[in-house]
């Protein structure tokens, strides 16, 4: 019985605690009350103190002579009154209480501590407030930011980012990588219409305001048919080895198909091989044959479309020792059948000059050089292979 009538007093004790106060810092702060045309309290408002979501923040009033009572509130709520803490939030502690200073701090500042706080000071002569009101700045964050995405080319595409903070933060997008400046907007919202395979990247979103940069990125596929390099002919020599490449661009990559005719090949096939790697594929051939030269067609396809190309595998023919010495030998002659003309006339013309010998029967010159020099070139052909 005695514990219940000690509770209820207790309560009782405290209701009259936050009345008195209530009416001894409050009502002067809002009513000034004044007898025989003097002031009987000061109110003093501080300028607004500006402090960002989550550092500590430090309230403190002068106190004075004579102070018989002092309190800080937040609005309504007493947070202590004296060394007496009436508030249950942890973050809440006294500083400072001397005749000098009362202060306390609030730490982890969030934006639920936004408001106007009052010290409240009753002295033996009258009360004393002195009013500030605390205003908390928090950093952008990007709350809400489309997913990657993968999307056909031709399609409409529209990129979304949401954030918050205070200030409230601008918003922009731009493509990052590869970077493009053409390419941005000022806006939550990014539109790409008819999207080709050259917007394909990394967008940033930004949400920027005076206190701090917040940014994500998104990636963005495009979806293309493939295309097909030109195909490049090879000559190969009979029983050498002969490489068929093909290339080509798509997204999602390309699968490889090689035919001859109309007859696909297959990896291992007559002892082809067929390579593929990424946007490359080779058809490689061991040991060319005569069967081996012909037409050949890569397809690339995906589930876009296909494209092909066409390469021709033909015959290069190593020219042989009995063909080398026909040609060598045309050559000679060819070479030679002028000089021996030309010499031919010189040597006649000498010997129709004065003391040239003549045959008594024929009556022509008798010319011995160009028959010996072409009996030496053959002979030097002939050792030569």
């Amino acid at each position: 019985m005695k514990m219940v009538v000690c509770g209820y007093c207790a309560a009782s004790w405290r209701r009259c605690v936050v009345m008195s106060l209530r009416l001894l810092f409050l009502l002067p702060a809002g009513l000034p009350v004044r007898s025989q045309g003097e002031s009987q309290s000061d109110n003093k408002q501080m300028d607004n103190i500006t402090i960002r979501q989550g550092e500590t923040l430090f309230l403190s009033c002068s106190q004075g002579d004579f102070v018989t009572h002092t309190a800080w509130l937040n609005r309504s709520s007493i947070l202590y009154a004296g060394e007496d803490k009436w508030s249950v939030d942890p973050r809440v502690s006294l500083v400072t209480l001397n005749q000098d200073e009362f202060t306390i701090k609030i730490e982890d500042v969030d934006l639920t501590d936004e408001g106007q706080y009052i010290c409240a000071v009753q002295t033996s002569s009258r009360p004393r407030t002195t009013s500030v009101h605390i205003i908390v700045q928090v950093p952008p964050k990007i709350l809400n930011l489309s997913k990657d995405l993968v999307v056909n080319e031709g399609s409409n595409v529209m990129l979304m980012c949401l954030a918050n903070g205070k200030p409230e933060p601008a918003i922009g997008w731009r493509m990052l990588s590869p970077s493009d400046d053409s390419l941005s907007s000022d806006s939550e919202i990014l539109e790409i219409p008819f999207i080709s395979r050259y917007r394909a990247g990394v967008y940033e979103c930004t949400a920027a305001n005076e206190i701090a940069v917040d940014t994500q990125t998104v990636e963005l596929t495009v979806n293309y048919p493939p295309s097909v390099s030109d195909g490049r002919d090879v000559g190969v020599t009979l029983g050498q080895r002969g490489v068929l490449e093909c290339e080509a661009d798509a997204v999602p990559e390309a699968d490889f198909e090689w035919y001859r005719d109309d007859r696909r090949i297959f990896n291992g096939f007559d002892g082809i091989e067929i390579e593929d790697a990424g946007a490359f594929s080779k058809l490689t051939f061991f040991n060319v044959s005569e069967a081996d030269y012909g037409n050949y067609t890569c397809v690339a396809i995906n589930k876009l479309g296909s494209a092909n190309t066409s390469i021709i595998l033909y015959q290069i023919i190593e020219p042989t020792s009995s063909t080398l010495l026909q040609v060598e030998t045309a050559s000679v002659f060819e070479l030679t059948s002028s000089d021996l003309e030309q010499t031919a006339v010189e040597n006649n013309d000498l010997l129709e000059g004065p003391g040239a010998v003549q045959d008594g029967n024929s009556g022509t010159s008798t010319v011995f050089t160009p028959t010996c020099l072409l009996l030496i070139i053959l002979l030097q052909l002939l050792l030569k292979f």
